[in-house]
């Protein structure tokens, strides 16, 4: 196995997309640190799973849109594993309806950033010291599809500056963290909804999808082989990246087009 031994921490790993690569990297030989805010039961579930594969799994609810869930997490992933080798930022709050900035309260405001940008930039920062001890890491955030482009998108004000942001933070970090065997991407998912973000691609290959280019909705797989493929250990020349995983689909002009 690829990973055998390794461990890999998956935020926001009880469902979605972050469940299917938790599940993925454990097919691969990872021990995985399953993080939750509110499923436990669907955590739970995943643990299970993850256990029948022959590898080990935890379960940490923590909230990485807070400073202490950040810390929370950390320290107990690292009490567990002694350090953690994959680092997936999967998890980050979204607001599924489209509304204009003017419209957002300041909570809502303060915990897109947080936990779209500065949570993620603040589990790499306690988490890196190990992987550098170690002289190896992979390191994966979440974006979007062409978020790497900065466009604007009308009535995602918020979590798309918080995510281009990250565009900008995967970049800097790889850069200097090459030198210690850490490489550090970023993953920009098409529009996956609902169980697609847990099926196979073969599940949906039959299945129509009337916005996608090639036909067929996107799963959980197609994002998940791509993060197994940077962290593989001859991955090594492959860092500082943006990849899209849309099959073509562009959210961003489909709701500007919308709006005309």
């Amino acid at each position: 196995m690829e990973h055998k031994g390794r461990t890999a921490l998956v935020t926001g790993s009880a469902k979605g997309l972050g469940k299917r690569t938790a599940l993925q990297l454990a097919e691969q030989g990872c021990n995985i640190v399953i993080n939750y805010y509110e499923s436990e039961i669907e955590a739970h579930q995943v643990k299970h799973q993850i256990e029948q594969l022959g590898v080990k799994a935890i379960t940490v609810q923590a909230d990485i849109a807070t400073t202490d869930g950040v810390e929370k997490l950390a320290v107990e992933a690292e009490r567990w594993a002694g350090g953690i080798d994959i680092l997936v930022n999967n998890a980050g709050p979204f607001v599924r309806q489209r509304r204009l900035f003017s419209e957002y309260d300041e909570a809502t405001i303060m915990r897109m950033v947080h936990g779209n940008l500065l949570g993620v930039m603040l589990l790499d920062h306690r988490l890196l010291p190990r992987m550098r001890e170690r002289k190896w890491g992979r390191i994966i955030h979440f974006g979007y599809g062409h978020a790497g482009e900065a466009r604007a998108w009308p009535h995602r004000a918020v979590y798309a500056a918080a995510k281009t942001g990250l565009v900008s933070f995967t970049k800097s970090l790889a850069v200097e963290e090459a030198p210690f065997g850490i490489t550090v991407n970023l993953i920009g998912p098409g529009d996956i909804r609902g169980v697609n973000k847990e099926r196979s691609i073969a599940e949906v290959e039959d299945e129509f999808d009337t916005e996608s280019p090639i036909g067929r909705p996107g799963t959980g797989e197609d994002v998940a082989r791509v993060i197994l493929f940077l962290c593989e250990t001859k991955s090594t020349f492959l860092t500082g990246n943006v990849i899209d995983v849309t099959g073509g689909f562009d959210p961003i002009r489909a709701n500007i087009k919308g709006m005309c």
